[in-house]
């Protein structure tokens, strides 16, 4: 594609030769002539200095670059948006493999692709231009929007509603049975049949080998926009506001709030029946065992401000030193309470 073309769809103002033509996206280091490459991260600029791409995606206050250049508010948006143009994903073709099991009693729409071994239970509904991959499980009842991909082996279990242009990614669970049981006076567990639901709103992605767990009543709810990685976990009765950040194997408890906008980056824990503010952010492996208020950045645990962590944390470091000064002060009051004993007047 022209870079003159590319820059008029990105919206992006173009410094350099417009008929240089670029094919594909490339690291700054790995790319050569007809690549197109992306500078965001200040740490880059000597690979931005030395590239050989034939233009760079870069930030309005970005350092020059010896090849054209592409300014963009916002580098990275853009980035992805070139990534879309230049590298299209492969789109099945709409169709039903003849290894698919559909139920005469499902409804699909127009221009679905039902890969192999797709099994789509009574009583579903696949919106039209919906991509499921092989052995997808679509339970009863389920309802899957329009524009929905679901990669190879999701499980969507009965009475999951998911809105349009949902992503699912590879081994997800939706609607799993949440973690509930009752105790006896023997001490025996009694399993608490959960029955209730989970609605993913639209434009929502959840990662590979992630669950989302259903309650025994009420539902589990997943905001619009909200973004989920890889091995998360949203227990039953967890609400989760619109353009939620969740990184990898985050951990959030039973029956817990997250308001509009919280990110909670990698091994976040969050415990049950508390209340996340709209924006808060945990930093990784942060453990939350109360509620937040709006707009907090929290670290450590349990859970803090992020600059009392910070400077908790500089203190933690000294400490094998500050054990050391320690002991030799109590020393040196031992040795001086010593002399003080043995110079007092006897017939005082």
């Amino acid at each position: 594609m022209r870079l003159s073309d590319l820059a008029s769809r990105l919206g992006c103002g173009l410094e350099g030769d417009g008929a240089l033509e670029v094919t594909r996206v490339a690291a700054l280091d790995a790319a050569g002539p007809g690549d197109l490459s992306f500078f965001v991260n200040p740490r880059y600029a000597a690979a931005l200095a030395r590239t050989r791409a034939t233009a760079v995606i870069a930030g309005e206050g970005a350092p020059a670059a010896p090849c054209a250049v592409l300014r963009a508010e916002a580098p990275y948006v853009a980035f992805a948006r070139a990534l879309e143009i230049l590298q299209p994903r492969e789109r099945p073709a709409p169709g039903l493999d003849p290894t698919a099991v559909v139920s005469p009693e499902a409804v699909v729409g127009e221009d679905v692709a039902i890969g192999a071994c797709v099994t789509i239970a009574a009583g579903a509904v696949v919106g039209p231009r919906s991509i499921l991959h092989p052995h997808v499980t679509i339970g009863p009842r389920a309802v899957i929007g329009e524009a929905c991909e679901l990669h190879a082996h999701v499980s969507i279990r009965e009475d999951v509603v998911l809105g349009a242009r949902v992503v699912v990614q590879d081994g997800a669970v939706v609607g799993s049975d949440g973690f509930g049981f009752a105790t006896d006076a023997g001490g025996v567990h009694h399993k608490i049949p959960q029955v209730g639901r989970v609605v993913v709103e639209d434009d929502v992605e959840i990662g590979a080998n992630s669950t989302v767990d259903r309650p025994p009543v009420g539902e589990t709810r997943i905001g619009a926009g909200t973004k989920i990685d890889n091995l998360v976990q949203v227990a039953h009765g967890v609400q989760i506001g619109r353009r939620v950040l969740l990184a990898a194997q985050v951990g959030i408890a039973g029956s817990s709030t997250l308001e509009d906008g919280v990110v909670l980056a990698g091994q976040v824990g969050v415990a049950g029946h508390i209340t996340l503010g709209k924006g808060v952010v945990a930093t990784a492996q942060t453990g939350i065992p109360n509620s937040v208020p709006a707009g907090s950045l929290i670290s450590g645990y349990p859970a803090v401000d992020n600059r009392e962590w910070l400077k908790t944390s500089a203190v933690v470091r000294k400490l094998p030193e500050m054990r050391k000064a320690l002991a030799q002060l109590e020393k040196r009051v031992a040795a001086l309470e010593r002399e003080a004993g043995g110079s007092e007047d006897p017939s005082a």
